[in-house]
């Protein structure tokens, strides 16, 4: 989520504030203050509670049936209520590798974003040329360092990348909050959300009238196509770090908060660059339309703090240096767990061997066609684990409401406690 949000933050409000269905619906003017408010409910929409809703089914489906059921943790073990043992064989083999195609593009896409953006921010900060040649060298290289990240494991290097991300993330929080125009944005990020809320679930429902758009393609499909392909990557986090929760808190806690979190940055991001080309210089939109990947650093030195401007550069652009190693290493550790039956320290050889092959796989996307194919690649790697997935909801309902306790088949490589005999829980009992 970090790399995607640095990346789309502000270059998303900015493209949809020029121009999209809803604005047109609604007889907006494109450029105008309305404009700026549509545009940042559209992407509040992108990042919200459906997004989050995605992560939420298959963390909970793989959280139940590991904690609950003594089930490896795996995406298979949703399947047993229809399934039964076949999951151990060739079909539950064939379900986790859909969970494994679509996380190496879920992944090798916010990857392709970030390195883009990270070339851009060289660019700016020391005069790199921005082409392929070094987006893949960028690539090839980071990639090396995250799959280090991985082989040492979660409590290493994984654990020591997040906790420097989070740093560094307050830092520029702080940053735009107080450089920007504070009371505007804490104000538009309270109208924002009101305004999100108001109309979620007729945008959640609204289906472009015009065949020959591109629009809902090229935006809101694309998402919801990424967040179905980093579903497994996430929902198993989300799961093994949600034992002894309710249902009911895991809900709220996956969807609510995360959501908030994103709107505040979103906000404060989108917001001080709609500001600037509202009440301010603008100069945004056009460094947008030439080149989405300098949105950031072109909003950076419009905040005109000389003193900071570089620095904050330099801090954003190790930013996407970190969010890529734990977006790619920690991806890596999920991919090699599903190939593992659910183990929590699966063979380093296979963290090698997918580390290396998400980030060539990011690599050949950028060189195929950029921004484009990385989009293409997410929508198709989520078509096949959509069907997974609405197979998971089936199989968690089934268990939730059905009171026979089936027979636990924990294996050697399960959840602790795996075989452990537990009573069935309902969903205000706890995981």
């Amino acid at each position: 989520m970090g790399i995607a949000m640095l990346f789309w933050s502000i270059a998303e409000p900015i493209k949809h504030f020029q121009g999209n269905p809803f604005i047109t619906m609604a007889g907006i003017e494109a450029g105008s203050a309305q404009a700026a408010q549509v545009a940042m409910r559209i992407s509040f929409f992108h990042w919200g509670f459906h997004g989050w809703a995605i992560y939420a089914v298959a963390g909970l489906a793989m959280a139940w049936f590991a904690f609950r059921k003594g089930l490896p943790l795996t995406i298979r073990s949703a399947l047993y209520p229809l399934l039964g043992d076949r999951i151990y064989g060739p079909t539950g083999h064939a379900v986790d590798l859909l969970g494994v195609f679509a996380t190496v593009f879920g992944v090798a896409t916010s990857l392709g974003l970030g390195v883009s953006q990270m070339n851009a921010g060289l660019n700016y900060l020391f005069g790199i040329d921005v082409s392929i040649t070094w987006q893949v060298g960028l690539i090839l290289g980071i990639s090396a360092a995250a799959t280090f990240s991985a082989v040492s494991g979660v409590s290493k290097g994984i654990r020591i990348l997040s906790e420097l991300n989070l740093k560094l993330t307050m830092i520029l929080f702080a940053f735009f909050l107080f450089a920007g125009p504070t009371v505007f944005l804490l104000g538009f990020y309270v109208t924002s959300v009101g305004d999100y809320l108001a109309n979620m679930i007729p945008m959640g429902f609204w289906v472009d009238p015009n065949p020959e758009s591109q629009w809902q393609g090229w935006w809101t499909v694309f998402y919801w196509g990424w967040y179905i392909s980093w579903a497994p990557f996430v929902g198993m986090f989300i799961a093994r770090i949600s034992r002894g929760r309710t249902v009911r808190e895991f809900l709220l806690g996956v969807i609510l908060v995360p959501c908030l979190v994103s709107f505040l940055w979103l906000a404060l991001f989108g917001g001080t660059a709609l500001h600037m080309e509202l009440y301010g210089d603008g100069g945004i939109v056009e460094a947008v339309n030439k080149d989405l990947t300098t949105a950031l650093y072109v909003t950076l030195e419009a905040l005109n703090v000389e003193w900071a401007t570089w620095p904050m550069a330099a801090l954003a652009t190790l930013m996407i240096l970190t969010w890529f190693v734990t977006s790619a290493d920690s991806g890596t550790l999920v991919i090699c767990t599903l190939l593992s039956m659910g183990s929590n320290n699966p063979p380093k050889k296979f963290r090698v061997i997918w580390g290396m092959t998400v980030g060539s796989v990011a690599a050949v996307l950028l060189m195929a066609g950029g921004l484009k194919a990385l989009q293409a690649a997410s929508i198709a790697a989520a078509l096949p684990f959509s069907i997974v997935m609405a197979l998971m909801v089936v199989g968690l309902i089934n268990s939730m409401i059905s009171n026979s306790d089936f027979e636990q088949l924990g294996t050697e490589n399960a959840e602790p406690r795996a075989n452990e005999k537990l009573p069935e829980a309902s969903p205000q009992q706890p995981v």
